[in-house]
């Protein structure tokens, strides 16, 4: 490996992940860490550097690729799986190269999904609420059962199949669709998306945020759900149009949601806001209905999952500093894998 440490900024830093990048870095690199989210305005933070590690929410968006290009920029590394907060085509024009995190503790999102939904069918949050004033009816705690009931999976990338295993656990019957596969796998049913959307007593996104998936779930596809569905998003806002998901929420269509991910996110997640004069009006409307539960896209958030994230992200720069290609962390718009490392299916 050369002498020279590579020079990185880190954006969007959050105290606790000092601990996990540090132990993964073991000083090979000099990254300065920085709590601002990558922006226009804060893209000069990245002057004298050879590379930049970002997060979901930062902007990643053309103006900013060529900023950073132009500030002598070589590498962009995000903490994530997905890649859609990139402008990928940009960074291949000014000759950036990309990485990501391909999979890291699919089980942390998994279990986080399953929470929110045994959450919601047992009006956990409502019994929590009414027990801190000593009001100890169950008039309006009744749940159900998992058990005997479908659960319908869209994408069944290493999140999904994950997902899966712990609804099985439960004893449901695990039906997917994934645009991707076609062969069912050990207790997954593989259907169309017509056939999941129709036969679903909860449905669970767990796909990327593409051109296609955008807006996935929507008056039509809503339409086409079981009365008093079950509707969970711990993958990308982006797949639900959430307009017309408060509007199947106030007509009964869907009777519970949870979701750890909202579409105008950005911004507003993994920040204070609570004293803003001014609030998201969509997301205030749709958490005043009392069988909706959101979290501030915390699904991640374990020390498992935060160690791997680390650990991938060094690993990254590593072998960019070798001169050598990511291998299955590589998300270039024009592919650059080398033989070495054979590429794996992303998560979703």
């Amino acid at each position: 490996m050369p002498s020279d440490k590579m020079k990185v900024v880190a954006y969007s830093i959050k105290s606790f992940e000092k601990e996990f990048l540090a132990k993964a870095n073991q000083k090979k690199h000099d990254i300065t860490l920085i709590s601002n989210p990558l922006s226009p305005e804060t893209a000069i933070y990245a002057a004298g550097k050879d590379a930049v590690v970002v997060f979901t929410n930062d902007n990643v968006s053309a103006q900013v690729v060529n900023q950073l290009a132009d500030l002598g920029i070589k590498y962009i590394a995000t903490r994530s799986a997905g890649t859609d907060h990139i402008d990928k085509e940009a960074a291949a024009k000014r000759g950036i190269k990309l990485a990501n995190v391909p999979v890291y503790s699919p089980q942390a999102i998994a279990e986080h999904t399953v929470a929110l939904a045994l959450s919601l069918s047992r009006q956990v949050l409502k019994a929590q609420e009414h027990s801190l004033h000593f009001d100890f009816r169950q008039d309006e705690l009744i749940g159900f059962n998992f058990f005997g009931k479908t659960v319908g999976l869209i994408g069944l990338g290493h999140i999904g199949q994950a997902t899966a295993a712990i609804f099985n656990g439960l004893g449901c019957r695990v039906i997917a669709y994934d645009a991707s596969l076609t062969d069912s796998l050990p207790h997954i049913e593989m259907v169309s998306f017509d056939e999941l959307l129709q036969q679903s007593d909860i449905v669970s996104l767990h796909a990327p945020l593409t051109a296609d998936t955008h807006h996935i779930v929507n008056k039509k596809t809503l339409a086409k759900m079981k009365n008093g569905v079950m509707l969970l998003n711990t993958s990308r806002g982006g797949l639900l149009n959430t307009r017309d998901v408060i509007d199947a929420l106030n007509t009964g269509k869907v009777c519970y949601l949870g979701i750890d991910v909202y579409e105008n996110e950005k911004g507003l997640f993994f920040e204070d806001h609570e004293n803003d004069q001014v609030k998201d009006a969509v997301l205030v409307d749709l958490m005043q209905h009392p069988n909706v539960l959101v979290t501030p896209h915390q699904a991640y958030l374990t020390r498992e999952a935060l160690q791997q994230i680390a650990d991938q992200t060094i690993k990254n720069l590593d072998q960019w500093q070798m001169n050598k290609c990511v291998g299955s962390a590589c998300v270039c718009a024009r592919n650059c894998r080398n033989v070495e490392n054979v590429p794996i299916r992303p998560a979703v």
